[in-house]
């Protein structure tokens, strides 16, 4: 089960946008509470929409069969979308290089 890239560049552009219509409706928001909100949401849904069909041999279940492969499938998922993020490194990095 894939999505398309259409849908996929669709939830996520939405995600954003929802993200900075909150932050300039609320001027004094903060931010991090906000992406809290945004990823705590994203979390839900993904898990809710992660939940094995009861057949106990149907193979595209088999990566979420239980709740500890579901979090292990949510984290590497993570792991990857976080590291092809613009954001992940930063220029103001405890550990960036300095010339």
């Amino acid at each position: 089960m894939t999505a398309s890239p259409e849908s996929f560049d669709s939830a996520f552009t939405k995600a954003v946008d929802l993200g900075n219509k909150l932050a300039d409706k609320d001027k004094d928001a903060d931010l991090w509470d906000i992406a809290d909100g945004l990823l705590a949401g994203a979390i839900q849904y993904w898990l809710y929409t992660r939940q094995p069909c009861g057949d106990p041999r149907c193979q595209d279940c088999m990566p979420i069969s239980t709740a500890e492969s579901r979090m292990h499938e949510l984290k590497r998922l993570m792991d990857e979308l976080a590291s092809d993020s613009e954001y992940y490194h930063t220029p103001t990095d405890a550990n960036a290089g300095r010339a």
